[in-house]
């Protein structure tokens, strides 16, 4: 428990939260644009010249409603631009019973799209993070992966912004993120490589410098 023993100390808690939540923003607004966004018809209408590019017509009857399918379906690919990883992880829980250990999820399922492709990569994504006096409630954890896997990625990037998330969300004492996926602009086009899978990994503080806690998640995650 942190004690307070001054105005100082309460004024540097209060610099530090502000900084976390600075922090949090920041990570959030990579990934975001300021660009007005196209409205419905000029969504579907670009499908329509994609699918006229391919060598099909739009206006055939299996084609019809497909503009309008698509568009549909990009809203929930890429729901993650409008989400916040700031309130998703606001409310937090102080009262632990003086649990003092890591909180892991393991396996949670993750779909992304690659945006230099903008095919999707999908696979399981390994959260762990050291808490200093305060969790969040595992659902909350399961949402910042699809905060972040709901937008044009590249696997490194998300690794790096979902660790960086709970690290400024929570104040943690560290966090370790492993994401083991599938990429089928690889395995669909290119040199077509199939079942392929791209690990990457994020640690830090505790899980960056004590090799014991790295390597306890590591053998958690069913990676030795």
């Amino acid at each position: 428990m942190t004690i307070l023993k001054d105005k100082t100390d309460i004024d540097a808690l209060d610099i530090e939260t502000q900084k976390k939540t600075a922090e949090l923003k920041a990570i959030d607004l990579k990934n975001t644009s300021n660009l007005p966004r196209p409205n419905q018809q000029e969504a579907e209408e670009a499908v329509r010249t994609l699918i006229r590019w391919a060598g099909d017509d739009p206006a055939r009857e299996g084609l019809l409603e497909t503009p309008k399918r698509v568009v549909k379906a990009y809203k929930e690919f890429f729901k993650g631009y409008t989400e916040n990883a700031e309130e998703i992880l606001s409310r937090t829980f102080n009262d632990v019973g003086g649990y003092d250990d890591m909180v892991m999820l393991r396996g949670i399922e993750m779909h992304s799209h690659c945006e230099h492709h903008m095919v999707p990569f999908i696979g399981k994504v390994h959260i762990a993070y050291m808490p200093n006096e305060k969790v969040v409630g595992l659902s909350k954890l399961a949402r910042i992966v699809d905060t972040f896997a709901r937008r044009l990625q590249t696997q490194e990037t998300m690794t790096a912004q979902i660790a960086s998330a709970i690290d400024a969300g929570l104040n943690t004492k560290g966090s370790a993120v492993m994401i083991e996926a599938v990429h089928q602009c690889m395995s669909m086009r290119g040199v077509q490589k199939s079942d392929v899978a791209t690990i990457t990994t994020r640690f830090t503080g505790i899980f960056k410098d004590d090799r014991d806690y790295r390597d306890r998640f590591m053998r958690l995650a069913g990676n030795e």
